[in-house]
C-alpha cells in the first residue's frame, strides 16, 4: 500500500497527531579480562555521559524546530544515564519537511513542532564469562504539529556508532481540517529507510516491517562487514593468533545475528 502526497492542509485549529520516533542502537565490543570488561563499561559511560546525551539531543531539538522547556539529566551507579527534555514548538516551518528524504545533520532548523519530549536512556553491560560487552541506548522522540522526528534520525546515526539500529515510527490520533474531516496522517511515508542516506543503506543490511494501515512502521539494520580491530578493547589483533581471532569474530557475529533478529542462537 502506498501512501498519497499530501498538500498541506487547513486545520481547524491544532494540529492533534502524535509522531512519535523510536531509535534504539547497539554497539558490540570484545574484551578478553574482566579488567577490560570493566574498562569498557567506564569507557562507554564516560562516552555517551548524561552531558554529551544531552547536547545530542539539544541539536535534535534544533533539527526539529523546537523550544527546549526544561532538561533533566541524571548519571546512574554503577553505569548508565537518562535524559528528558520537554520542547515547545518552534517558528520555522518548511515545506520540504514533509518529504520522504535523510534529514540533515545540526546546522539549520527545518520545521515546526508543538508540546513533546525527546529522552534517552543507556544500557552499558557485559558477559560475565566469554569477553562480549555490549552498549545500547534508547531515544525516543515524540512530537506533535507538522514536522515528523524522523528528520532527527541522520543526524540520530551519525551520533553513534552502531553496530545494529531499530528503529520504530507510529503515527497515532488524528487532526481535523477545517471542514471537520478527520485525518490520521498528516505526510507521505513509505519506508522508514527513506529517510536514511544510501551511503548509510549501502553497509548495512536492513529489513522492513510496515503496518500502513495502522501508520506503524519499522526497520532494523545490521552492519553487513567489520573489522575485527575495531571491536577489541585493550588488545589488537596482531597480539592474537588466528584461531583465537576466527573464535572472537564468531562470537562478535553471533551477538550480533542474536540481537538482530531477537532470539538465541545455538550451535547446530
Amino acid at each position: 500500500m502506498e501512501i498519497k502526497s499530501f498538500k498541506k492542509l487547513k486545520l481547524y485549529g491544532f494540529n492533534n497527531l502524535t509522531k512519535s520516533l523510536s531509535f534504539n542502537m547497539y554497539d558490540i565490543c570484545y574484551a578478553k579480562t574482566p579488567a577490560d570488561r570493566q574498562g569498557y563499561i567506564e569507557y562507554i559511560d564516560e562516552q555517551y555521559n548524561a552531558d554529551r546525551l544531552t547536547m545530542i539531543l539539544t541539536d535534535v531539538a534544533k533539527i526539529i524546530g523546537a523550544n527546549i522547556l526544561n532538561i533533566a539529566k541524571q548519571d546512574y551507579d554503577p553505569q548508565g544515564a537518562s535524559v528528558t527534555i520537554l520542547i515547545s514548538e518552534g517558528h520555522e516551518y518548511a515545506e520540504n519537511s514533509q518529504h520522504e528524504s535523510p534529514g540533515p545533520l545540526p546546522g539549520a532548523v527545518l520545521g515546526h513542532l508543538d508540546k513533546s519530549h525527546i529522552a534517552v536512556h543507556t544500557y552499558p553491560e557485559s558477559h560475565p564469562d566469554d569477553g562480549i560487552s555490549t552498549f545500547r541506548a534508547d531515544i525516543d522522540v515524540s512530537t506533535c504539529g507538522h514536522i515528523s522526528p524522523l528528520k532527527a534520525l541522520n543526524y540520530l546515526i551519525h551520533s553513534f556508532e552502531s553496530d545494529i539500529m531499530t528503529i520504530d515510527y507510529r503515527v497515532r490520533g488524528f487532526t481535523r481540517d477545517v471542514s471537520g474531516k478527520k485525518y490520521f496522517i498528516d505526510h507521505k511515508i513509505n519506508s522508514i529507510q527513506n529517510y536514511i542516506p544510501g551511503s548509510t543503506k549501502e553497509k548495512y543490511q536492513a529489513i522492513d516491517v510496515n503496518v500502513y494501515q495502522e501508520n506503524i512502521f519499522h526497520t532494523k539494520m545490521i552492519l553487513k562487514e567489520f573489522d575485527l580491530d575495531n571491536y577489541l578493547f585493550g588488545i589488537s589483533k596482531k597480539d592474537l593468533s588466528a584461531g583465537e581471532r576466527r573464535r572472537i569474530r564468531q562470537r562478535l557475529r553471533k551477538e550480533m545475528l542474536e540481537i538482530f533478529y531477537g532470539r538465541n542462537i545455538t550451535k547446530a
